[in-house]
């Protein structure tokens, strides 16, 4: 399995940064942010289910090249 491209950890970051809002938010009793925290959340599982596609992508292309090399 290679290492995770820009895009999942990007997403990952996202999602903490949402939660870390929805926290706040809560405690803070801040509807405004907890709607931005689902946002960047619902945002950051997109960009890292993209990240892992692209990756999965070139690992398939990577092992077709290999295949074909040898």
């Amino acid at each position: 399995m290679s290492l995770p491209n820009k895009d999942e950890v990007r997403g990952k970051f996202r999602k903490a940064k949402g939660n870390i809002k929805e926290k706040v938010g809560r405690a803070a009793n801040d509807p405004e942010l907890i709607r931005e925290s689902q946002n960047d959340k619902s945002a950051g599982r997109g960009q890292e289910t993209f990240g892992k596609a692209r990756r999965k992508v070139g690992d398939a292309i990577k092992d077709v090249g290999d295949a074909i090399r040898k």
